[in-house]
């Protein structure tokens, strides 16, 4: 399936250099951390273009608004994240391993993807319905994966749950509340938030430390 952002994602810019990456990328940070301290509604591209030290039509060159560069902030982690559950087809490795490493990979990338991937949970009312339907898409592609990994580790002996969907979203709920309380300088590494999440996530799956036999 298609990981390309949805329509009016593009900004003016047509070419693309490794100068302009450069050039796009700064716009994006600085955008970041204010839409990170004060939120969607308080920033304006008055305040990027004064953080960035540029004039607007610098950002308007590859930026056609403010929503479009929200936009493009969170669709990053967007992929990211909904696409955790990839797998390369010839990837024989039993189904609860990879349902584990899958849920393991969506933690991680929603906290490298720090504040942006907190966006949509802060601030969903920003995005346009174009974006949350392609938003969607991947993830219904993230939980039909998932889902159909953790039928195949039940069926193995090793998961034990009840509900499949249930299972799923609950389980992929705990990186969702990250962005209530975690804190990129806080007690713990990230690594170690990883760790911590992802072994709360195995619980939630049912997962066995040797197969049970089929009842």
């Amino acid at each position: 399936m298609s990981h390309q952002p949805p329509v009016n994602a593009s900004g003016r810019q047509k070419a693309t250099t490794a100068g302009s990456d450069e050039k796009r990328e700064r716009i994006l940070r600085a955008a970041e951390a204010l839409f990170d301290a004060q939120g969607y509604a308080n920033t304006t591209i008055e305040q990027i273009v004064q953080k960035l030290g540029v004039t607007k039509p610098f950002v308007y060159y590859y930026f056609r608004n403010k929503q479009e560069i929200f936009e493009t902030l969170s669709w990053a982690p967007t992929v990211a994240c909904f696409t955790a559950m990839d797998f390369a087809e010839d990837d024989d490795r039993p189904a609860h391993v990879k349902a584990c490493e899958g849920i393991d990979r969506l933690i991680r990338a929603t906290l490298e993807h720090h504040p942006a991937a907190f966006f949509p949970y802060r601030e969903p009312q920003v995005y346009r319905p174009e974006y949350m339907a392609a938003q969607k898409q991947l993830a219904n592609h993230f939980y039909d994966r998932l889902c159909a990994l953790l039928e195949a580790g039940r069926k193995d002996g090793m998961f034990v749950f009840n509900d499949t969907k249930i299972t799923a979203l609950a389980a992929c709920s705990l990186p969702g509340f990250l962005y209530n309380w975690y804190r990129p300088d806080g007690r713990l590494s990230a690594d170690e938030v990883a760790q911590e999440l992802s072994a709360l996530a195995y619980r939630v799956l049912g997962l066995r430390t040797r197969r049970q036999p089929a009842r």
